[in-house]
């Protein structure tokens, strides 16, 4: 139970459905969710583990805010990260992955017309799980999975702005040249195309971030 606690109480966080800097009851919790107040305070504890709350002594616990220098922090580990998830992917890829590909850029052409922010994020959570099994390393799918949540606030307040269009083309893109790389090239460079993707990614974010009045985020430049 206290897993099911945990998770339900994360994808809330990791969505905005929980928004910073929002206080979280543990008694309030404990009743919808009909356990006790332990799994709950468990659940609590290990997000803030996780940094995405900040448990509150006899209360709760407060959703943390997006600390803009933070994310940037965080996206100078993921680069290095990321390049070694592809460099193992690229390495022990297999046809059926590669085939996979195929069903993840089909689901991107449909949301090019339908804005739909949780089911792209989806798309990028199923890609990131595929390259974790050619991978085959636990730890580094562990440690690259809370760099990205600590992260994936950041790139979801920021998909609402600009061209939808855009943000569905990147992802189907992403992934094309992913499968490309693996089916032609037999996966040499795809560390190196993964990181490049990625600090691509970063600069349309920064540059989205810069530009809006970020109600959920901390630490803006200039401010």
């Amino acid at each position: 139970m206290t897993s099911n606690v945990y998770q339900i109480i994360k994808e809330r966080i990791l969505f905005l459905e929980y928004k910073p800097p929002q206080i979280l009851n543990e008694k309030m919790l404990a009743e919808e969710f009909g356990v006790s107040r332990t799994p709950v305070r468990e659940a609590l504890k290990r997000l803030e583990l996780e940094q995405l709350v900040r448990v509150l002594p006899r209360s709760g616990a407060m959703v943390t805010e997006i600390e803009f220098e933070k994310m940037m922090y965080t996206y100078q580990v993921r680069f290095k990260i990321e390049e070694l998830v592809g460099d193992l992917a690229g390495e022990h890829m297999t046809p059926e992955l590669i085939g996979g590909f195929e069903e993840l850029k089909k689901q991107c052409l449909e949301l090019m017309e339908v804005k739909n922010r949780r089911k792209l994020v989806d798309i990028d959570m199923r890609f990131r799980s595929m390259l974790f099994k050619a991978a085959r390393n636990p730890i580094l799918r562990m440690i690259s999975d809370y760099l990205y949540h600590l992260t994936l606030r950041l790139w979801y307040i920021t998909l609402d702005i600009g061209k939808w269009s855009e943000e569905v083309q990147a992802m189907y893109d992403e992934i094309d040249t992913t499968q490309k790389i693996c089916r032609d090239e037999g996966g040499r460079g795809l560390g190196a195309k993964r990181q490049e993707i990625l600090m691509w990614h970063l600069e349309r974010i920064r540059d989205k971030y810069l530009g809006m009045s970020a109600p959920y985020t901390a630490s803006r430049e200039g401010s």
